[in-house]
């Protein structure tokens, strides 16, 4: 198994970590026992599409994945709210579907900045624990709420009174779940999450069920700005010494207008691999993360 980000179709059923797992299972029949892995954004069991795993020093780059824009079909169902904000959970509300004109403007309100309260079987930790074990105990659980941003929302089709698609684009962080309970409080009609697919995350697409796609070098965080190094200054970066500014290129793939901005490091690349992230301080350049061999 090379290093590297692997764009991987996760199906409705297993959890992410399911996913991790087995490439861990591969890595060791391929000898590689010791090889770091990890998953860039969490998706429900009951959720399916893209998923990112990182491999190797690629997991390195698992907090550049956090802020970028993460776009889902989203099927929410009308006249019942449920305790998990989703069809596995138990009713806790029932009320009318509401009607079309509602709808119209219903998602204005929820665009920008706001304050979100997670769902209570989220992975979010209480305590050193994640709130969904407590509240599958039946413990109560009390989470605060957390800052999020939705860039963009938009309905796709309605089956009112039972149904209704909504496609959106949010930041990491944000609670689909979350969004539909709150919707169908703030017009009455209580709603739950009843599908959920992520079609894309930043610049990468779902590649479809059944595959997978290795990301290297250059393709890899393309948003952030790009710094050629020759074989002396990679040297230098390799022991902890800057090098000059130099010639900095824009990334090659831009967030969409009015995203917030995730300050991004530069790529630090020698003969086509990214061997470092860089930050300017000093009128130089320095490593803030060093991705020793490359990727």
């Amino acid at each position: 198994m090379n290093p590297g980000l692997y764009l991987v179709h996760k199906e409705v059923g297993g959890s992410s970590f399911d996913v991790v797992r087995g490439f861990k299972h591969e890595a060791f029949e391929d000898g590689q026992k010791k090889l770091a892995l990890g998953h860039g954004g969490t998706l429900d069991p009951f959720a399916e599409g893209l998923l990112l795993v990182l491999a190797g020093q690629a997991t390195r780059l698992m907090e550049l994945m956090h802020p970028l824009p993460k776009t889902y079909l989203a099927r929410l169902a009308w006249g019942l709210e449920t305790d998990t904000c989703d069809h596995l959970g138990q009713g806790v509300a029932e009320g009318p579907a509401p009607s079309l004109e509602a709808l119209e403007g219903a998602l204005e309100p929820f665009l920008g900045f706001r304050d979100q309260i997670p769902p209570d079987t989220c992975a979010k930790k209480i305590g050193g624990e994640a709130a969904y074990r407590k509240a599958h105990r039946g413990e109560t659980v009390d989470l605060p709420p957390s800052r999020v941003y939705l860039h963009e929302a938009a309905w796709v089709s309605h089956d009112l009174p039972r149904s209704s698609i909504l496609r959106l684009t949010c930041r990491g962080g944000f609670y689909v779940r979350a969004l539909a309970r709150d919707l169908g409080r703030r017009l009455g009609c209580p709603a739950h999450l009843s599908a959920l697919s992520r079609t894309a995350i930043g610049p990468w697409d779902d590649p479809g069920p059944g595959r997978r796609a290795l990301i290297q070098g250059e393709a890899l965080v393309p948003w952030c700005p790009a710094r050629e190094l020759d074989d002396t200054e990679a040297d230098h970066l390799l022991h902890g010494r800057p090098v000059p500014l130099g010639t900095i290129r824009p990334g090659s793939w831009a967030l969409p207008v009015g995203f917030p901005d995730p300050d991004p490091p530069v790529r630090g690349l020698h003969q086509g691999r990214l061997v470092a992230l860089l930050r300017e301080k000093e009128g130089g350049l320095w490593t803030c993360a060093n991705l020793r061999g490359g990727i």
